[in-house]
């Protein structure tokens, strides 16, 4: 499923912790599946937004999820033939799963969601950040629009960067 959290309330209320009156707010999400836009927070649209972006990139036919189409195959979800080289076990590796083990790799590869869709959403939405300008203590956003974040694989408890660049 497609989810939107609006970051809007959150963020200025950090911002106003921060005494911060002009300068930037950097909101950075750290999720590959995952994307921060601004635009409005209506219901409405984000069931529109939900509905448009799973024809685009419609699960594949092994998800769960409920939008899963039939003959719908991402090379990305044959999970049991990952890592796929040298460059992907080195990065599991990194991220400590010994891939040496085979319960290890087994563990690595039954926590993998079926999520290629996601990714490939992520990579048409674009935005994993945005840069929002702080002016007499105010972000400079219009009347309509908010910080959202929008979860391409979810929902799924998540994390973003929020960094205050400015003066007092």
């Amino acid at each position: 499923a497609i989810s939107v959290e609006d970051l809007t309330p959150t963020i200025a209320s950090l911002l106003a912790q921060s005494n911060m009156t002009n300068g930037v707010v950097n909101v950075i999400s750290r999720h590959t599946t995952t994307t921060i836009v601004i635009n409005e927070l209506e219901r409405r649209l984000a069931r529109d937004m939900e509905d448009y972006l799973l024809k685009l990139a419609p699960p594949d036919e092994r998800s769960s999820s409920p939008a899963a189409r039939d003959g719908i195959l991402y090379k990305h979800n044959d999970i049991d033939k990952r890592p796929d080289g040298e460059e992907e076990y080195r990065r599991c590796i990194e991220n400590g799963w010994n891939m040496d083990d085979p319960n290890a790799a087994r563990a690595w590869r039954d926590q993998e969601p079926i999520n290629a869709h996601a990714h490939l959403l992520s990579m048409l939405l674009g935005s994993s950040s945005e840069s929002i300008p702080v002016v007499d203590s105010n972000m400079v956003i219009g009347q309509w629009q908010s910080i959202l974040l929008v979860d391409l694989d979810g929902p799924r408890n998540r994390t973003v960067g929020i960094q205050f660049m400015g003066f007092a």
